[in-house]
């Protein structure tokens, strides 16, 4: 199997040599102004793009095929490895549920350790273990000290629960038992109704209809046997994203992701779900005991991959995804009072996802409210965002993007989901850049070519009243509002 090595060095958004890196990082502590010898307004980051973590993101693939990206970190003395595989619920076929229960059961038995065991081998070593599932995808991350005496006993723990779990049945019967009981009980939530109801609506027969917690029915037939021919295909080398950043020489790296790749059972990386069929408006409501009532509308929307990832970001934000300051919010809760709170927002797996919109307003206005959240993601998309909606949310991504890359656990996700993605390792320049340059015009014609105002997927759930006329709106936003817009 042969290897590559890219690697990518970036600081505030330039692409820079090795050599010109080195010569930055020699500087003269004569010629260094004292700290705070300089002060600056907050207006002096207008326009520019804010300083943040540099990375130089090395990848390679193991022998077994799984492909590793790595970031040196020395600033702490930790190792964070987020281990990605194509196991989500997409791949559960005729058995809902098992991607999410193979993902739990990882922790409850390997040779010689129960659930409890397992888990006071990874606290004794000051070491951290999560899994998750999603539609594509399951993750496990160990957090670990890098100290050699500490990380070694944590990856050998740490493989053999990623790569040699026992799924043992007493612990696969007790956690069956308790989803089914999850399952039954949100069968009288409204929320779990809405949600569920949505996504039949929008996928039909696609793998992502069905959420990750599968049924009553297909959790009761799933085996030991189940488990274990889901976890040798899921879990399979050639279907693997190793991310790692912490305190680690390139070589030490090189040597963690053989061992831990090595661990894992043989086999390909397994294709993604096909695209869904596009399907047509309608509105679903679900008679529900409650003074309100709960509202999501949706459609199909986009991969992660799709060349309008940016504008679209941008485009959501103004409508519905920056809270207090978009446009839902606005006229929604500021203006009119309907709601505590409505979010839009894109999910974007492998293939296209939703984007949706969610709140929850009193039952007696719920069908004006309605009628005004489609109005005004009707005008949004006809007219675009005003050049002040964009300068703001452009200052609001970029400046917020430095935070959110600040810690290793952070870096590390983004890392997954580049590997994961397949995106290029300039990523995160490629991003701030694509926010940067954006215009009014790209947003509008982006947002108009993949969403549709006469497209929506309405599904509500409340009681039947009759219904009261909308309060007229305030001329000016509260003052809770415009302090929570300023910040």
């Amino acid at each position: 199997m042969n290897t590559r090595t890219d690697t990518l060095r970036t600081i505030s958004g330039q692409v820079m040599t090795d050599t010109s890196i080195a010569q930055s990082d020699l500087t003269d502590e004569a010629t260094t102004p004292p700290l705070g010898s300089k002060l600056e307004t907050l207006k002096e980051l207008d326009g520019k793009a804010p300083a943040r973590r540099a990375l130089n993101i090395q990848t390679w693939n193991t022998a077994e095929g799984a492909k590793v990206l790595f970031v040196e970190a020395h600033e702490l003395p930790m190792l964070d490895i987020f281990m990605t595989f194509a196991a989500g619920s997409s791949q559960d076929d005729k058995t809902p549920g098992i991607a999410k229960l193979t993902c739990h059961m990882l922790k409850a038995g390997i040779n010689g350790k129960d659930a409890t065991a397992i888990a006071q081998g990874f606290e004794a070593l000051g070491a951290q273990l999560e899994t998750g599932v999603y539609e594509d995808r399951a993750t496990v991350w160990l957090r670990s000290l890098s100290a050699a005496q500490k990380r070694e006993p944590a990856l050998k723990l740490f493989c053999e629960v990623v790569g040699k779990p026992t799924f043992p049945s007493e612990a696969m019967t007790r956690l069956k038992n308790q989803w089914i009981a999850n399952i039954q009980r949100d069968k009288l939530k409204r929320g779990p109704m809405v949600w569920n109801e949505l996504y039949k609506k929008i996928y039909g027969d696609h793998p992502y209809a069905h959420r990750t917690n599968g049924d009553e029915k297909s959790i009761n037939a799933i085996s030991q046997e189940h488990l274990k021919a889901f976890h040798a295909r899921g879990y399979a080398a050639g279907n693997a994203v190793i991310a790692m950043i912490g305190d680690l020489s390139r070589k030490e790296a090189q040597v963690i992701a053989a061992q831990v790749s090595a661990s894992l059972p043989k086999g390909p990386k397994l294709a993604k779900a096909a695209d869904p069929v596009d399907p047509k408006a309608s509105a679903t409501h679900i008679e529900f005991p409650s003074s309100q009532t709960q509202m999501l509308l949706g459609q199909l929307g986009i991969t992660r991959n799709d060349p309008d990832y940016a504008a679209l970001m941008a485009g959501n934000s103004i409508l519905g995804g920056s809270g207090f300051g978009g446009r839902l919010m606005t006229e929604v809760r500021e203006k009119r009072g309907l709601t505590y709170n409505v979010w839009s927002s894109f999910q974007t797996p492998k293939a296209p996802g939703i984007f949706l919109i969610e709140l929850l307003t009193r039952a007696e206005m719920s069908e004006n409210t309605l009628k005004l959240v489609q109005e005004i993601v009707r005008d949004f998309l006809d007219n675009g965002p005003t050049q002040n909606e964009l300068d703001n949310v452009k200052r609001k991504i970029i400046g917020s993007f430095p935070l959110e890359v600040a810690g290793n656990g952070a870096i590390g996700s983004r890392l997954a989901d580049i590997g994961f993605y397949d995106l290029p390792l300039s990523h995160f320049d490629d991003y701030m850049a694509a926010i940067q340059s954006l215009t009014v015009q790209q947003v509008k014609t982006a947002m108009s070519k993949h969403l549709s105002a006469d497209k929506m997927i309405v599904v509500t759930a409340g009681p039947t009243v009759p219904q009261k006329a909308l309060p007229a709106p305030l001329e000016k936003p509260t003052s809770q509002a415009a302090d929570a817009k300023a910040h």
